[in-house]
């Protein structure tokens, strides 16, 4: 039996590599040309308020675009891109496709946009009492392409092809998939693609994130292009080059383990470069105190009295995008002075300590869970999925924690602004010609 190819090519224009990733590893070979064929980018987030860095956290339009046109050259007509990005009050995923030039691809190819969020969602029965709501879209094609991001990610270790999948999901479903025990991240998500018809999956390693999978994350210049008929075999190559064995990767071993799969890089056949030319291991996760008060840069700033409890696998993805702006309002709340014994929880699983003078209750999950706790003497709420920031300084404020937007504010430009003008971060690989 011949092994599953992956193929790793190094980037010198988008369109030739991607190209020639295609026909190393006979990417297209799964697919007939009527075929109805969802493109399934990573577009996570995005935001129209402030400065948005998309460096190793959204799909680039640059290998979109040239997966379009190669496809559109070979043949195939019927192509659909398709998204569930974080949902806001209202769906913006058309907003967003403008933004990133899809409407080009649109109004030249015929390539249909479709939102995920703003279309309807299918319970689907996996057969053994676990259902997820599907995109309607995504269960109606023939196949799917997943062009996931080469990225690490602070709950899953990393964020590639079967993690991508993710954003196929109902907002309901997302919100399950971060549940306890046997409905654990890890447990849950890499069972989306059981469902689905996926053909090929290419990883846009243009660039590569420690530390994400949102922007607060730092991005790096990989130039990397990895493709694979395979997608357990595409996740482990790219994770062997993040620098991640298979074992280290609990969801990745999961979904070996209940396929029959090999973990072993050596049973699949890498072509093109060398994992080992290309392998550098970048953090998953931020650093925490080791009593598990704050982050590390909390310690170094002599911050004290505040008791923030490090996230788990159960906080849901729009809390996991806000909780790095909390943490910036709450450090701005610091005027030298210790904090008056104030304790955060945030998740599913995260109950209230005793001792405390104040507990600030960070997401609906967390209000209802602690809603009886007797260990909490005097409880600020923050509800909302995700809590919105500005009401979140009013609460605070309220309570005497005087919080700086302006911070965050200056934050989320120091994120934008360290990227300009550096040599091998192009902004214009987020347009289409």
């Amino acid at each position: 039996m011949s092994k599953a190819s992956v193929s790793l090519v190094k980037v010198s224009e988008v369109y030739e590599s991607l190209g020639q990733a295609l026909d190393l590893c006979d990417g297209l070979a799964g697919l007939q040309v009527d075929d109805k064929i969802l493109l399934k980018p990573n577009i996570v987030s995005w935001d129209f308020d402030y400065p948005f860095p998309p460096y190793g956290v959204v799909t680039t339009s640059t290998v979109i675009q040239a997966l379009v046109q190669i496809l559109v050259e070979r043949g195939f007509k019927n192509l659909i891109i398709g998204e569930g990005s974080l949902p806001g009050p209202k769906p913006q995923g058309d907003a967003i496709y403008e933004a990133l030039g899809y409407g080009k691809l649109r109004d030249r190819y015929g390539v249909r946009l479709v939102d995920f969020n703003a279309e309807p969602f299918i319970t689907t029965d996996y057969g053994d009492g676990f259902k997820l709501d599907i995109a309607q879209e995504a269960l109606a094609v023939d196949k799917i392409i997943n062009i996931p991001v080469l990225k690490t990610h602070n709950q899953a270790k990393v964020s590639l092809g079967i993690k991508n999948l993710k954003g196929c999901l109902s907002r309901r479903s997302k919100q399950f998939c971060h549940g306890l025990d046997q409905e654990e991240l890890n447990l849950t998500f890499p069972r989306i693609i059981e469902k689905l018809p996926v053909a090929l999956t290419i990883i846009d390693g243009l660039y590569t994130l420690e530390k994400g999978p949102g922007p607060t994350g730092k991005a790096y210049p990989k130039g990397l292009l990895l493709a694979s008929r395979d997608p357990l075999a595409c996740d482990l190559v790219g994770a062997a080059v993040l620098g991640y064995g298979a074992q280290e990767v609990p969801h990745l071993a999961f979904y070996a383990e209940k396929h029959g799969y090999s973990l072993e890089l050596s049973d699949y056949e890498v072509k093109g470069e060398s994992i080992e030319g290309y392998r550098g291991r970048i953090d998953y996760d931020f650093e925490w105190s080791e009593d598990n008060t704050g982050p590390a840069g909390f310690e170094k700033r002599g911050i004290t009295g505040l008791a923030i409890r490090k996230y788990d696998s159960s906080l849901c993805t729009g809390c996991s995008v806000q909780f790095n702006p909390m943490l910036i309002l709450l450090a701005s709340a610091f005027k030298g002075e210790p904090f008056n014994r104030i304790e955060l929880v945030s998740g599913k699983q995260q109950l209230a300590s005793a001792g405390f003078n104040t507990t600030i209750l960070f997401g609906k999950c967390a209000c209802h869970l602690n809603k009886n706790n007797p260990n909490i003497n005097q409880a600020i709420t923050l509800w909302g999925c995700p809590p919105d920031l500005e009401k979140m300084v009013e609460e605070l404020g309220k309570e005497g924690i005087q919080c700086d937007f302006n911070e965050y504010v200056r934050f989320r430009n120091y994120l934008f602004d360290r990227y300009k003008g550096k040599e091998g971060y192009n902004p214009e690989d987020w347009t289409i010609e």
